[in-house]
C-alpha cells in the first residue's frame, strides 16, 4: 500500500538520521504492519529540534519518533502501534481469542525477553566501539544474548513463523533480530536467521523499508542533539 497523505493513519518519523540508522528506526515496523495489512497511512517528517520541543512532547513523551494518530486515537511506543493496526486486520492477529493472546504475548516477548539483550550489544558495537568499559563488559553481554537467542531458536524449531502463520508478532521479532550486530553470533543460529530473512523478504517488509529510505533528506534540517 503505498503512502496515502489523505489516509486516517498518521506515522511520524524522523526527517533525517545518520547513515547506520537508515532503515532501523522504529517508525519501520507500524508502516511494514500497514503494508501488511493493506492500510494506507500518511508520513509527518520532523526533525530533531522539533522531537525535544513542548508540542511534540505531549505526542510522544520521550522526544522519540514514531509516534501515531488515527481517526480514533493517538499512540507512542512502536508495539503498541503494530498492534493497533493488527486488530484492523486478520492477517496480522488472529480473531479468536487464544491467537489474539499468543500475538500479544510474542510482541511483550520481543520487546521485554529479546530487545533489551540486543541493545546492550547495540549499544557496545554501535555507539561505543572504543569505549574500554564495553571491552570489558562485551563477552558478557554476548553470553547472556546468546542464552536468550537459543531460547528462541528452540522455540520455532522448524517453523516458519512464532505462530502458526505470519503476525504481528514476527513484525515486532524480525525488527528485534535485524539489529543483532555480531553476525558471527547469529550464525550459531542458522534457523532464527532464516526467520529474519524469510520475514524481511515479504513484499511488505521491502515496501516499508523502502519508503523509510526514501523519506530521508540528504542533510539534516536540523542540528543532531547534543
Amino acid at each position: 500500500m503505498p503512502i496515502d497523505q489523505n489516509a486516517a493513519i498518521e506515522i511520524t518519523g524522523f526527517a533525517w538520521v545518520p547513515d547506520f540508522a537508515r532503515g532501523f528506526v522504529r517508525d519501520l515496523r507500524p508502516r511494514w504492519a500497514c503494508e501488511e495489512a493493506g492500510l494506507g497511512y500518511r508520513e509527518r517528517l520532523i526533525g530533531f529540534e522539533t522531537a525535544k520541543g513542548a508540542d511534540y512532547r505531549r505526542e510522544q513523551p520521550f522526544g522519540q519518533v514514531p509516534a501515531y494518530r488515527d481517526e480514533e486515537v493517538q499512540m507512542f511506543e512502536s508495539g503498541a502501534m503494530v498492534l493497533r493496526i493488527a486488530e484492523r486486520s486478520e492477517r496480522l492477529m488472529p480473531r479468536t481469542a487464544q491467537g489474539r493472546a499468543r500475538v500479544l504475548t510474542w510482541v511483550t516477548a520481543a520487546l521485554n525477553s529479546v530487545e533489551p539483550f540486543v541493545f546492550d550489544l547495540v549499544d557496545i558495537d554501535t555507539f561505543n566501539p572504543d569505549a574500554e568499559w564495553g571491552r570489558l563488559r562485551r563477552p558478557q553481554v554476548i553470553e547472556t544474548l546468546r542464552t536468550r537467542l537459543a531460547a528462541l531458536a528452540d522455540w520455532l524449531g522448524d517453523k516458519d513463523y512464532l505462530e502458526s502463520g505470519f503476525t504481528a508478532a514476527d513484525i515486532i521479532m524480525a525488527t528485534v533480530l535485524r539489529e543483532v550486530s555480531d553476525d558471527a553470533l547469529m550464525a550459531e543460529f542458522p534457523a532464527l536467521a532464516a526467520y529474519r530473512d524469510r520475514c524481511t523478504a515479504r513484499p511488505a517488509f521491502q515496501a516499508a523499508h523502502a519508503a523509510q529510505l526514501a523519506s530521508f533528506a540528504a542533510e539534516p534540517a536540523e542540528p543532531m542533539p547534543a
